[in-house]
């Protein structure tokens, strides 16, 4: 008997049941549509927030994860995203990051976020309540020759190798 989830034919149910968990990112800190605390802010300790996924598909080689604000630098008037944290070839077996990240799990590699630095930066709006992208994709490649890239090599790179993606958004605005 076959099984069926999406448009993806299975074998047997409990192939079809594994399969039926859609990749999903969360966190503990706030909620799909919420208000990012402070801590994790320039207003606070500018530390990453803890982020839990499931539901990686099978054949994920690598997962990577990038942070923007699209809402930059006005959310009334934006004209540019704004990337706080690019990460790329993290373990496919990784189930999250916790609070504060700073030891990487396993081949994780940084990428260059838009203070042309390595690692979180955290939300900063200079006006307005910000929309932050925090975007999970499960690829079926360990991503190879970058070198501390951006957000658009490490795009370019995934580019026909993303398998699923999840996201989950978050929004700041700074203390009047």
């Amino acid at each position: 008997m076959f099984f069926t989830v999406g448009s993806i034919l299975f074998a047997d149910a409990a192939q079809a049941e594994v399969r039926s968990v859609a990749l999903r990112l969360e966190s503990d800190a706030f909620l799909e549509g919420g208000a990012i605390p402070r801590k994790y802010t320039c207003e606070g300790k500018d530390i990453s927030p803890p982020l839990s996924w499931v539901g990686i598909p099978q054949g994920t080689k690598s997962i990577a994860l990038i942070v923007d604000d699209p809402d930059a630098p006005d959310p009334m008037a934006p004209n540019m995203t704004w990337v706080h944290w690019v990460l790329f070839n993290m373990p496919a077996d990784a189930t999250g990051l916790p609070e504060g990240t700073e030891a990487l799990p396993g081949s994780t590699m940084n990428g260059l976020n838009d203070w042309n630095r390595t690692g979180y930066g955290g939300p900063c709006p200079p006006i307005g309540r910000h929309r932050y992208f925090f975007k999970l994709y499960a690829l079926d490649v360990t991503l190879t020759g970058l070198n501390h890239p951006n957000k658009a090599a490490v795009e370019a790179a995934m580019r026909d190798h993303i398998l699923e993606q999840a996201t989950l958004v978050g929004t700041y605005e700074k203390a009047r």
